[in-house]
């Protein structure tokens, strides 16, 4: 079952050299449109366009999809990428993290092949040198933030909703978010992590995740002015963007919903420490203070220690070291407690009362901590 909020790519291997784009196996002849599908890979023009076609689970990217589509495009004739999801309602919404959570607890190669393919993934959008553009139009979190928060151009839409709630699960927010979130404004990208805070619409924009803000309903006509555009360059798929971006006036005199909090978010979530954000907000008192106090003491301590340091060191670094970074955090997270816990309590029990272990900050020791992030050696990820 796929549930939304809490996403996993199972990106399972890939085995390309280059791993430039995302899953363009067969691209070069194929004109796949058959609706069963699971992800629809179509050359149109010098476009290769990825469609994932799973609207009634809000295209969570599965096992099969991954296994069948991954490999690197070599295609000479293919200029531009577009990455888009089916059904209105999502981009990229969930994963079926079950399957995770089984191969852990008996010891599966899963727990290793899931995130090597699915950082490689990620890496690949990273490093794409053809434009690379994601209509990001509905819910857009975890695994689907990233196969396009790492791109040229992310487009929102009045559907949009961004978040990467994994502390609520036992896990930290990955997919390189150690690399992005730290490079948001102020403190916007710790708020976001340790919170699971959802931003919507226009706010995904002003928050500096979207590139670009088009109304829904305008996504085909765009879709089809990139396809037609003649050797498509960066520049002129900017000028288009920004073109469409211009025109669409949804929620444009709205403030950023943050805007009245940035003050204290920027204060709040300065610290050298998870323990002294903590502090801080028991200190301030505030009703903002107080929600996101209730909010923080909900999450795994393990989780919140772990992605407070990940943001800390991920501030300088490159998302390529970032990758390997969280490679070290993932295996760390299948070998505890916390991830099992999370998912019995959040996605199969659904009692919403995880029984953490640690259950408090002060017991999660910096040492445990730092064993997280030591070098796996040979077993480390290799992009």
């Amino acid at each position: 079952m796929v549930l939304t909020g809490f996403l996993m790519v199972f990106f399972f291997r890939l085995r390309a050299l280059n791993r430039l784009q995302v899953i363009f196996q067969h691209l070069k002849m194929s004109k796949q449109t058959d609706s069963a599908a699971e992800v629809l890979l179509e050359k149109k023009g010098g476009a290769g366009v990825i469609t994932l076609n799973r609207p009634k689970a809000l295209n969570a990217l599965n096992l099969p999809m991954i296994q069948k589509n991954l490999s690197s495009n070599k295609d000479p004739e293919t200029f531009l990428i577009i990455i888009k999801g089916t059904g209105g309602k999502a981009f990229c919404a969930g994963g079926d993290i079950r399957a995770l959570t089984e191969a852990g607890k008996v010891g599966d190669k899963l727990i290793q092949d899931f995130f090597v393919g699915e950082y490689r993934l990620n890496n690949a959008v990273g490093t794409c040198k053809k434009p690379y553009v994601a209509l990001i139009d509905g819910i857009t979190m975890g695994g689907g933030v990233g196969v396009s928060v790492h791109g040229h151009f992310r487009v929102a839409t009045e559907k949009t909703v961004f978040a990467m709630p994994e502390t609520a699960i036992g896990l930290f927010p990955d997919v390189g978010g150690g690399y992005f979130l730290p490079r948001l404004s102020g403190k916007i990208g710790y708020y976001l992590a340790l919170t699971g805070c959802r931003l919507k619409g226009r706010d995904v924009l002003k928050a500096g995740i979207a590139t670009h803000f088009v109304e829904s309903e305008k996504l085909p006509a765009l879709e089809k002015d990139l396809i037609a555009l003649k050797s498509p360059s960066k520049e002129k798929i900017a000028d288009l963007l920004n073109s469409y971006h211009m025109k669409c006036t949804i929620d444009q005199e709205k403030e950023f919903a943050l805007d009245e909090h940035m003050e204290k978010i920027n204060s709040l979530f300065s610290a050298n420490s998870m323990e002294e954000i903590v502090k801080k907000l028991k200190q301030d008192g505030s009703p903002f203070a107080m929600k996101q106090l209730e909010t923080i003491n909900k999450m795994s301590p393990t989780s919140l220690k772990l992605t407070f340091r990940q943001l800390r060191e991920g501030a300088s670094m490159s998302l390529q070291e970032v990758l390997r970074m969280e490679y070290r955090l993932s295996q760390a997270c299948m070998k505890g407690h916390d991830f099992y816990e999370g998912v019995r309590a959040v996605l199969i029990d659904k009692d919403q009362s995880p029984k953490w272990k640690p259950a408090a900050l002060e017991e999660v020791s910096d040492e445990f901590v730092d064993s997280c992030f030591k070098s796996l050696g040979n077993d480390d990820l290799k992009l």
